[in-house]
């Protein structure tokens, strides 16, 4: 029986940038409705994940942290506080701004998160072994590492 999918142009299906784009849509996909899973988005866990990892901060450091830009951090902030998971809160050292802290709820859900991130690694990269997948991860931060200097 014959494919009916759409095929790509050979030139197309061997030229790294299009296999990392392809990859990289997919790895989207599967992220996307694990979150989803949460009622949460990507860049709810990032903001998460940092304030666990990092402890609180205010919500501009917490968004240059976080590559977020600033209002879609507020938005973020006022979604992931309406959940109860972070609080907000004036700094005390500069009462112009508010420093962004985790629940023990938020912790539970950035740690939950975490487990959803941890099961699409592996769904997503299942054909590889581990040695590959520590040789593509080594790989892959090389050429960001590379084109983040320019």
């Amino acid at each position: 029986m014959e494919s009916t999918a759409p095929q790509s142009p050979a030139g197309l299906r061997t030229s790294p940038t299009w296999l990392l784009n392809q990859a990289a849509a997919h790895a989207t996909r599967l992220l996307s409705d694990g979150f989803a899973a949460h009622d949460l988005r990507g860049y709810h866990y990032r903001l998460l994940a940092a304030l666990a990892e990092d402890g609180p901060a205010s919500q501009a450091d917490l968004g240059r942290r976080c590559g977020i830009d600033r209002s879609d951090v507020v938005a973020a902030v006022n979604d992931l506080a309406g959940r109860g998971l972070v609080v907000r809160a004036p700094d005390p050292a500069d009462r112009r701004r508010n420093v962004i802290s985790l629940t023990d709820a938020g912790a539970d859900e950035a740690h939950r998160m975490g487990d959803t991130v941890g099961r699409v690694q592996n769904d997503l990269l299942a054909p590889l072994s581990t040695a590959e997948r520590d040789q593509l991860t080594r790989l892959l931060s090389r050429l960001l590492e590379h084109h983040a200097r320019r």
